[in-house]
C-alpha cells in the first residue's frame, strides 16, 4: 500500500541542517514539511523564509509550505518564488478574510494550492475551499507546538472528508501526533499522506532509515 512520508522539519536538529536533509533523503522521506509560523495566528514562531530556501536548495524532494500565518494573501507570493512545481502552500482559512483570492495567488505561482484544517474547524465552513484546493492537511492537534496529543474528536471530521475526497478531487494528509496506530487505521481508509514530527521520527536515537524501513513494514 502506498502512502507518503512527510518530514516536519521544525523538529530537526538545526545544529546540522545539511546533515538532517541528507540523512531523511537517504532514509526515503518523501516530502520535507515546512512549517512557518509569526507568533500572531500561532502562539510561537518556528520556521523562517531563509530555513525554507535552504531546504528548497538542498533537495530535491518536494516541499510542503504550511503557513500559519495571519493574512497569507500579504505573503503567499513571497514564499512561491523560490518554490518549484511539484511543491504545496497549505494555508489556514480562518487567517485571511478571502480565502479563495489567496489560494488563487498560489495557483498561478504554479504552486499545488492546500488548506489546513484546525481541531475546531467543521468540515462545512472549508466546504466550497475544497472544490478549489489539491490537498488538504488534517490537524489532528492544535497548530502552532510540536509533541501534543491526539484529538479524538478529529476522527470524525477525518471520515467525512475521506467521503468527500473522491468527489471534490483533493488528497488528504495527517498532521499531529502520528503514530503507527493513525498509519495502520487510516492509510488503508486512503488518507494519501502523514506528516511525521517528534511522536515517531525525530529524537528517538534511531537512524531516520530505521523508523522509515519500519513503517513500510507496516501491517494493514
Amino acid at each position: 500500500m502506498y502512502f507518503e512520508l512527510l518530514a516536519s522539519m521544525m523538529c530537526a536538529n538545526y545544529g546540522n541542517l545539511e546533515k538532517e536533509v541528507r540523512d531523511l533523503e537517504e532514509a526515503g522521506i518523501d516530502s520535507f514539511h515546512i512549517d512557518i509560523m509569526d507568533g500572531r495566528y500561532v502562539p510561537n514562531f518556528a520556521m523562517s523564509l531563509n530555513d525554507m530556501k535552504y531546504i528548497r536548495s538542498a533537495t530535491n524532494k518536494p516541499l510542503d509550505v504550511h503557513l500559519m500565518v495571519e493574512h497569507p494573501n500579504h505573503s503567499v507570493r513571497l514564499f512561491a518564488e523560490y518554490l518549484r512545481p511539484g511543491d504545496t502552500i497549505y494555508i489556514h482559512p480562518e487567517a485571511e478574510y478571502h480565502p479563495s483570492t489567496t489560494l488563487q495567488k498560489v495557483i498561478d505561482a504554479g504552486i499545488t494550492p492546500g488548506i489546513a484544517i484546525n481541531p475546531g474547524t467543521s468540515v462545512e465552513t472549508v466546504y466550497e475551499l475544497l472544490r478549489i484546493v489539491k490537498k488538504v492537511l488534517v490537524m489532528t492537534v492544535n497548530p502552532g507546538n510540536a509533541g501534543q496529543m491526539f484529538m479524538p474528536y478529529v476522527g470524525k471530521k477525518i471520515a467525512r472528508l475521506l467521503e468527500l475526497q473522491e468527489e471534490m478531487k483533493f488528497e488528504l494528509y495527517w498532521d499531529g501526533a502520528c503514530g503507527p496506530d493513525k498509519i495502520t487505521e487510516y492509510a488503508p481508509r486512503g488518507m494519501k499522506g502523514f506528516v511525521l514530527g517528534t511522536t515517531l521520527l525525530f529524537g528517538k536515537n534511531r537512524p531516520y532509515k530505521d523508523t522509515i524501513d519500519a513503517i513500510r513494514r507496516l501491517e494493514f
